[in-house]
């Protein structure tokens, strides 16, 4: 992988980490219903990239579906999950997405993983299960079960979007509005109440909130984001992001002076060789043959 553009995975990194405490003051401290706060969510999205809508790509069901995953998907479903889990086992959590995307990887895409880059993902991993996981304080909640489903619509999501050509990044994020935005609103609509006067008191801070949400994490994170999906192998792309969680946990540390211990500096020093490893790796021939 280029420096370069490792740079701009850490930066997109660095923004997704921030959305998982912004997240979680707008839905339990300005007590906004999660699907509401989607909603919202993606029709910023979707009005900051309408002059991309159309013409639609193709194939279009590929299209709607990799937006619906990517979008409802991957946030709404966390938005859904931050009501009763922590952002810090919500972050443990999401990191199931990286072994099912490199399944999904393998036997969809047919991408090959040598035994240096499966070790650096198994490194990788495990070092950040080592960083979040409190033996003492990590249980399960029905929150996290649909962190689970994020997981698995995400992997599958990132497995779609490599599958399609052509199609950049505004573009993809114009239908990852509209995809996501039209049933999160109408199941606002039929399941949550009060969500307009719970807005209003809520104010600017919600404002702010929703505003940084659709459009640095979701239209400048997840547009670069694009660009690198399309750019590198699928399983490469969904490990490097174990790097969120953990800036999630230092923003934690120096903003808000969480605790940390030598357990999490080790977990932190195994992440970084697992990370080191996939970038070094050579890259093993693309796809496997058909037979």
């Amino acid at each position: 992988m280029l420096l370069r553009d490792f740079a701009i995975l850490v930066f997109v990194c660095l923004v997704w980490a921030s959305n998982f405490i912004i997240s979680k003051v707008a839905l339990t401290e300005l007590h906004t219903p999660p699907l509401f706060f989607s909603a919202v969510r993606f029709g910023l999205v979707l009005l900051a990239t309408l002059p991309w809508l159309l013409p639609m790509p193709r194939p279009r069901w590929r299209m709607v579906l990799a937006g619906l995953l990517m979008g409802a998907g991957g946030f709404g479903l966390v938005s859904i999950g931050l009501m009763t889990a922590s952002p810090s086992s919500a972050a443990v959590v999401t990191q199931l997405g990286v072994p099912i995307t490199a399944l999904l990887s393998v036997f969809v895409l047919g991408e090959r993983i040598s035994w240096r880059r499966g070790f650096g993902i198994a490194l990788a991993f495990f070092g950040a299960i080592a960083v979040m996981w409190n033996p003492g304080g990590f249980s399960l909640s029905f929150g996290l079960l649909f962190v689970v489903a994020s997981a698995f619509a995400s992997a599958v999501g990132i497995v779609l979007v490599k599958q399609m050509g052509g199609v950049q990044p505004l573009q993809f994020q114009a239908w990852v509005g509209l995809a996501s935005m039209v049933p999160l609103a109408a199941a606002s609509a039929l399941i949550e109440t009060r969500q307009i006067p719970l807005a209003l008191e809520a104010g600017w801070s919600l404002a702010a909130t929703v505003l940084y949400a659709a459009l640095a994490v979701s239209l400048l994170g997840h547009s670069l984001f694009f660009r690198l999906v399309q750019k590198y192998e699928a399983n490469v792309i969904s490990t490097l992001t174990l790097m969120c969680p953990l800036m999630a946990i230092g923003m934690g540390v120096v903003l808000l002076e969480d605790h940390f211990d030598a357990r999490m500096a080790a977990g932190t020093a195994v992440v970084l060789v697992g990370v080191l490893l996939i970038l070094v790796s050579p890259k093993q021939g693309g796809r496997r043959p058909s037979t």
